[in-house]
């Protein structure tokens, strides 16, 4: 009877201590999401796409991403934002980075498109201009004063030997708005992103002049920056938005008729728009997230032409690779 009871006190300390030690190898519990706040310089630019799509295929949620999406119209509003602290990362063009220069407490973080294919310049269909010499003196529409809409109408201006203000420019903000001002002919062109452009010539009403892509083979069109202060609260999450970012970039690449319906749905074009839009923009983005030294040229050269900065500045303070994934 006592060898009974002293068997029973045994192995009850042998399950007791099991347990223990089983709860003791259990993984942590895993952390709350953290919540990351982006920013799109456009709603419609298919660039920015993989955010939307890596929100929907539960990839940022994956990587512990709580991610929430705000649109703005053009670069200066998006860099408004990030200084204001009202978004923690942002999408938008290459020559936002100007800004850091000017104070705005962000650093580009990934080169996200380089060749600025993303942009095109449509013209009413039955409008004056038919010919790039028909653009001399005309108004052409870009989103903001200081975004890259605004240098590439520049640099087509002094490409056609007409200096920087050959072609007026006007910045009217949203994609939206530069499409109703073609429509009721206050401008003769827009140099927008893609998905507007190939609206509008769905509809007859447009006709792409030139395609950017072609004219700038060395930049860096769109950089994914970030506010300081969120990478120095919260590094890891930096991390992990840009593993996010990849494996939203490689899911769209595997995954073509989801990635179709996404665009469909987020810029709010048809299916013939967002397919041509798949085909044309999914092989502009960059692998790696790296920056390149030549197109890092070229954008120090941005700033000048468009008036941001009076010299070139010392691009390897405005952005860092510490954040990227070692195998994206």
């Amino acid at each position: 009877m006592r060898w009974r009871r002293r068997s029973v006190s045994f192995w009850l300390a042998l399950t007791l201590a099991a347990s223990a030690l089983g709860a003791a190898a259990a993984p942590a519990q895993a952390q709350a999401p953290v919540q990351v706040r982006l920013g799109k310089a456009q709603a419609q630019n298919f660039a920015f796409m993989p955010a939307d799509a890596g929100l929907a295929a539960g990839i940022f949620a994956r990587n512990g991403i709580d991610l929430s999406i705000a649109n703005f119209g053009g670069d200066a509003r998006l860099v408004q934002a990030i200084t204001a602290g009202a978004i923690d990362i942002a999408l938008g063009g290459g020559p936002a980075l100007a800004f850091v220069v000017k104070g705005a407490p962000m650093l580009a973080i990934a080169a996200l498109a380089d060749r600025p294919s993303t942009i095109m310049l449509v013209v009413a269909k039955d409008g004056p201009v038919k010919i790039e010499d028909d653009l001399k003196g005309r108004t052409v529409s870009v989103s903001t004063a200081g975004s890259l809409t605004y240098w590439l109408a520049q640099e087509l201006s002094r490409s056609r030997g007409w200096g920087a203000d050959g072609i007026k420019i006007a910045p009217l903000g949203t994609t939206t708005a530069q499409a109703a001002a073609l429509k009721t002919r206050q401008i003769d062109g827009v140099v927008t992103e893609t998905g507007t452009v190939l609206r509008l010539v769905e509809e007859g009403l447009g006709r792409i002049l030139v395609r950017f892509g072609d004219r700038v083979p060395d930049f860096h069109a769109h950089l994914i920056l970030a506010r300081r202060g969120f990478l120095d609260s919260h590094p890891d999450a930096a991390r992990a938005f840009l593993k996010s970012w990849f494996e939203s970039v490689a899911y769209m690449r595997e995954h073509r008729e989801e990635s179709i319906a996404i665009a469909m749905r987020v810029a709010d074009v048809s299916n013939s728009v967002a397919t041509a839009n798949y085909d044309e923009l999914m092989p502009g983005f960059n692998p790696t997230g790296r920056f390149d030294s030549k197109a890092l040229d070229v954008l120090a050269r941005s700033f000048v032409d468009l008036g941001t900065l009076p010299t070139r500045p010392d691009m390897s303070k405005l952005y860092t690779e510490a954040f990227l994934p070692k195998s994206p």
